[in-house]
């Protein structure tokens, strides 16, 4: 019998090469030389702008003036020469709409002056504005199909930059997007309000507490991004990764990562090369990538930048996904950002490191040398503990989605239930806070390794918790439930808007005591007291992944969101509501717009998975197994034998009467809109889903290797 194309594959992986790129030589160029080198930054715009232009623009983006519409022009002059001088002959408003990728649309500096002649122009007008049809995106309600107008808007906070093709550059420029009617269409529109209000409310009470200079303060983001890597070859012969992103079906290989030999082991030599070109990439577009590793499970990898601010923090992870997808399919690789690409390993998330940083370069969640005299620390720690007390179901509801359902609360990612751990010493200080005590934080001792050559090793004042959903990691908190394929400008909006409420109701209270005549550090203790003690049930210190912490999270109150359909109550409620209505991050209109588009999405996104595993049982599994049964039949003849061939019988029925019970399910959804199609899909459409899974995967555990049509797990995750 002849090899199968999957066995083929293997083959031809086996003589595969790592791709080296002749452009990239780092022996010849240096990181400082390559970095940024694509990107219109402040550095460029100073040398190309007359000195006024560059002020004004440069104060519109650091201060958040409104842009003056009489430099546009010379702006755009300025970045079409750079541009050209690169072989740009395109540029594109670069837009994040409710799709939760990117979206871009090219347009030529072309311009005709006669009917043999063109000249390369691009003016101050198409720099600010663009038009797209906007009910070719998602809008949840807000536009009809035949109110398509739709507008980008130039973006000043995030610089233009260079996008290489193998042809020439396009130049791309970060945008805005809203409808004709003034409501936002996309993630990055909410996310700047958001910046705007939480700038506010840190500012106000910077000055409550005694800070004179601080003018700015921004959110800061660093988004690490993991992910898996399978070999096109083998990629492509799953229907399910093509269409899906994860497998559908999948038997559980013989070894896994139960052996913890994954996680930080040498890098294959082919995802090295991958991962360098992939950084050398995102240097060039300024992308301050720092970290490459293997992650836990076989085949999984993580990149992770160094912080930025949050605006374009989340524009650069965007250039990450888009990154990684593209050179590793120049590599010979499917790039997977699923969350949940396989099961019984652990999925992907995006590690999403939140601060507060002013403008004179002070980390507001920086502890000290002595956090505990640390009164600013303290207030805008305990202000964001607040928030995720308050809101830990409208946070849960920020990361929700089809493919993360599958990763939270697995015992291998943070659970659905929102906490906070802040480490012992931090915990230490709280406690003794709202007791009313004057004992300062514990002296911690360092690591002593007993070796005459190794120095003492300073300890930290606390150890980690890596399965705490949001966790005070040293001058940060780390809110670990995002999910890998996810744009995370949705998280730090929701995370912005929370901690801006905690903070404008905290300074409310302190303008009320400095009024009454209380001095200052008497009143920022007792407000301190009290928040800490109304915030005791959100702070736990143990493990998230257990059943007790379940029980105990209920007797204490607090949410337990399980699933993407049981998020949409959160977001129709009148707390989201009137939060974001409050503070102008999204009207009415446009948080129902949202609830609808993700009852959509999440529809459509089961849908599709139903669709692609009743196609993939009806034409590959049940024809193989059948051809399978045909092959061996003829030879079962002994009694034992036969009882073999029986329960292959069984097992084949079996997987015929789990298609039949999924496609009747398919085809009779509810008519009553999204919300109740979106129940219907979570209730009905995913056990069905589960249950034809565990017959075809218990078919893959018996039928000949050699007939067998989909690569199994051994071969997705081990082959490289």
């Amino acid at each position: 019998m002849g090899a199968s194309v999957r066995q083929q594959a293997i083959e031809a992986i086996s003589t595969s090469d790592p791709i080296h790129s002749e452009a990239i030589n780092f022996r010849r160029e240096s990181i400082g030389d390559v970095f940024a080198r694509h990107v219109f930054h402040e550095g460029v715009q100073q040398e190309r702008l007359p000195a006024e232009v560059f002020r004004s623009l440069r104060e519109t983006a650091k201060s958040r003036r409104s842009l003056d519409p009489a430099i546009a022009d010379a702006v755009a002059s300025a970045m079409h020469a750079w541009a050209v001088e690169h072989g740009a002959t395109h540029f594109s408003h670069w837009f994040q709409p409710m799709t939760g990728s990117t979206a871009e649309k090219h347009d030529g500096f072309l311009t005709p002056i006669d009917e043999h002649r063109v000249i390369s122009r691009f003016r101050g007008s198409e720099l600010v504005r663009g038009e797209s049809d906007a009910s070719s995106f998602p809008t949840g309600g807000l536009r009809a199909t035949f109110e398509a107008r739709g507008y980008t808007a130039w973006d000043p906070s995030s610089p233009a930059f260079l996008l290489e093709n193998p042809n020439g550059m396009t130049l791309v420029i970060p945008t805005l997007f809203f409808s004709w009617t003034g409501d936002s269409l996309d993630k990055k529109t909410p996310l700047l309000r958001s910046n705007e209000v939480i700038d506010k409310q840190a500012v106000r009470m910077l000055r409550l507490l005694g800070n004179t200079t601080t003018t700015r303060v921004e959110c800061a983001v660093g988004a690490e991004q993991e992910y898996f890597l399978v070999d096109h070859r083998l990629a492509v012969l799953r229907p399910d990764l093509l269409v899906t992103g994860r497998t559908l079906f999948g038997a559980k290989p013989p070894k896994g990562q139960e052996l913890d030999d994954n996680y930080f082991c040498a890098i294959p030599e082919r995802v090295l090369a991958l991962m360098t070109e992939t950084e050398y990439r995102l240097m060039q577009l300024g992308v301050p990538v720092k970290t490459r590793h293997n992650e836990t499970a076989p085949g999984q990898f993580e990149l992770a930048p160094v912080y930025e601010m949050a605006n374009l923090a989340i524009d650069h992870q965007m250039l990450v996904m888009q990154t990684l997808k593209s050179v590793a399919a120049k590599h010979g690789f499917m790039c997977l950002l699923h969350e949940k690409p396989f099961a019984g390993v652990n999925g992907s998330g995006k590690h999403n490191n939140w601060s507060l940083v002013t403008d004179d370069g002070e980390n507001l969640l920086e502890p000290g040398a002595t956090p505990e005299a640390n009164l600013q620390f303290l207030v805008f720690c305990a202000a964001v503990v607040r928030a995720v007390h308050r809101h830990g179901g409208l946070l849960r509801t920020a990361v929700a989605g089809a493919g993360n359902d599958h990763r939270l609360g697995a015992n291998e990612a943070p659970p659905a239930i929102m906490s906070v751990f802040l480490g012992t010493a931090l915990e230490d200080i709280f406690r003794h806070i709202e007791q009313g005590s004057n004992r300062g934080r514990r002296n911690v001792a360092p690591i002593q390794l007993g070796l005459s050559m190794i120095p003492n090793i300073p300890r930290h004042s606390g150890d980690r918790n890596r399965t705490s959903p949001f966790a005070f990691t040293g001058n940060k908190f780390e809110f670990r439930a995002v999910g890998a394929s996810q744009n995370p400008a949705d998280a730090n909006t929701f995370l912005n808007t929370m901690v801006a409420e905690s903070l404008d109701e905290m300074a409310t209270r302190l303008e009320q005591e400095f009024a009454s005549g209380k001095e200052q550090k008497a009143a920022v203790q007792q407000l301190l007291a009290d928040v800490i003690r109304e915030c005791q049930p959100v702070l736990y210190d143990g493990d998230c992944y257990s059943k007790e912490w379940h029980e105990e999270a209920s007797r204490r109150g607090l949410p337990h969101i399980r699933t993407t359909v049981d998020c949409l109550a959160v977001y129709g409620s009148q707390e989201a509501a009137g939060l974001f209505a409050k503070y102008g991050v999204l009207s009415q209109t446009e948080l129902h717009s949202r609830r609808e588009i993700f009852a959509e999405h999440y529809v459509s996104t089961i849908k599709i998975e139903v669709a692609t595993a009743l196609e993939m049982a009806k034409t590959m599994i049940l024809p193989a197994v059948l051809k399978y049964k045909s092959n061996i039949a003829p030879i079962m003849t002994t009694p034992l034998q036969k009882e073999e061939l029986a329960e292959l019988d069984t097992l084949i029925d079996n997987l015929i009467v789990k298609i039949r019970a999924l496609q009747l399910a398919f085809g009779t959804p509810p008519a009553n809109g999204p919300m109740t199609h979106a129940k219907f899909c979570c209730a009905v459409l995913l056990p069905a889903l589960q249950e034809l899974r565990h017959a075809v995967d218990r078919l893959e555990e018996v039928v000949d290797d050699n007939v067998w049509p989909l690569p199994t797990y051994g071969e997705l995750l081990f082959i490289r």
